[in-house]
């Protein structure tokens, strides 16, 4: 095996909270671009092995290693994984990654439409996880962290960092501020037009400075990745089962993440399109739908510009829903527009029992526009002559989130869409 996939050693301090520079493996200067990929699970199963014809030199290739097989192959066969590991492996030995000879933490900006969002590049202690001071809100599915955690092992690696927030704090958004006015290790604008740049923070003044920091703060937020989340603990639970005599500092005692203030953080809709009408005539469709919001045709799309209100989109005209206040619950869940919307008439009316589970219902991320739940619907009414319907939303706010984690509560599925997503492959975390 590779020297950079041998297991490494270092003193952990002893703090509540901890999020602890690292050895990184990164893209070799000038690669980076070529090299960062989307998260594995932007793509199914035929998009992934697209992009990666498309680019074989993405990270994508090594993430979703079935696109190194014939499309027969069982995707979740241990040579699959074991395929991840040696193109991993290859890579590392060809120099396309490269590992700093000091522990860092690293920062990590990215920007879409004009706006940034800066995280800290760190790894999170598993103990907080499994202590519930990293705060989750989302169910996660046994079936989906098999598969990273069968990946992780074999690539003795974490590949796709977890996107962590946190409530805003000024020591660490002061040496954000000042490291930012060094010269970055990397800077690029993807094929989507994202902007990437990361910095090292290597003096020992700022690391100081973060883990105290960090020490002080007690409640730590998933925003996105709760699968790579729960399959990296997993997997420091497996390893310390295989070495009983951890001391805690190992490396598998560690989860790679990128923590953001949330004050930076930008939440998106995420929608929803239910293929059929479960039976009903548009006519009686639109009288239940009356029983539950305030219903008013509108000339265009419509995006929600408020809590409380949807859009829909039914054989070809768009409407302003708004939800009935006699309706609504003063709950962190139940009060959330996508608790409303499920409980008072996706179930009741359209049948829809486990929107996780459920064939019937499709979610649509915002970055995809209005216009992808109107090709949708019109798609099913041209292909299978029946009326199917969309709903977009007004987004979930970070407030939100946070109180709903908080009280140790979850949320719906499909309830955040982030964007900016992080780029795999530009930090890599060997265990």
């Amino acid at each position: 095996m590779h020297r950079l996939l041998q297991p490494f050693t270092v003193w952990r301090k002893k703090l509540w909270q901890t999020f602890e520079h690292f050895f990184a493996v990164h893209p070799e200067e000038g690669l980076e671009s070529e090299i960062a990929a989307l998260p594995y699970d932007v793509y199914d199963r035929s998009e992934a092995r697209e992009q990666v014809k498309k680019a074989p030199g993405s990270f994508l290739a090594i993430d979703r290693p079935e696109s190194q097989f014939p499309e027969d192959q069982d995707m979740y066969a241990p040579e699959v994984y074991q395929k991840a590991h040696d193109m991993l492996a290859d890579w590392i030995r060809k120099g396309a990654f490269v590992q700093d000879e000091k522990k860092c933490y690293y920062l990590y900006e990215l920007t879409m439409d004009g706006r940034s969002q800066t995280g800290l590049v760190a790894c999170a202690s598993i103990d907080d996880y499994l202590n519930g001071v990293i705060k989750k809100h989302e169910n996660t599915r046994a079936e989906k962290e098999q598969d990273r955690i069968h990946h992780v092992d074999a690539c003795n690696a974490q590949t796709g960092p977890i996107f962590l927030a946190y409530r805003k704090d000024p020591t660490i958004a002061e040496v954000t501020a000042k490291v930012k006015q060094q010269k970055p290790m990397f800077d690029f604008v993807s094929e989507d037009g994202i902007g990437h740049k990361g910095w090292r923070v290597d003096a020992a003044e700022d690391t100081a400075a973060i883990a105290d920091a960090f020490a002080k703060i007690d409640k730590i937020y998933i925003a996105d990745g709760h699968h790579r989340a729960a399959s990296a603990v997993k997997v420091g639970q497996l390893r310390r089962k295989q070495h009983p005599d951890y001391d805690g500092s190992e490396e598998f005692n560690y989860f790679l993440s990128v923590l953001f203030p949330d004050e930076e953080l930008y939440v998106m809709d995420y929608n929803r399109v239910v293929l059929d009408l479960n039976g009903q005539t548009k006519e009686g469709f639109l009288e239940n739908a009356a029983k539950i919001f305030e219903v008013q045709p509108v000339k265009e799309a419509y995006h929600p510009q408020k809590k409380g209100t949807f859009g829909m989109y039914l054989s070809g005209q768009w409407y302003q829903l708004t939800a009935k206040a006699e309706l609504t619950k003063d709950d962190p869940v139940e009060g959330l527009d996508v608790a409303y919307l499920q409980r008072e008439f996706l179930l009741p009316y359209l049948d829809i029992q486990d929107p996780k589970t459920s064939k019937r219902i499709k979610y649509v991320g915002g970055i995809r526009g209005l216009s992808e739940l109107e090709r949708m619907v019109d798609q099913v009414k041209e292909m299978q002559q029946k009326d199917a319907v969309a709903f977009s939303m007004y987004p979930t706010s970070m407030a939100e989130l946070f109180a709903v984690a908080d009280a140790g509560m979850l949320m719906p599925p499909k309830s955040t869409w982030f964007e900016p997503k992080l780029r795999s492959g530009l930090f890599l975390h060997i265990l």
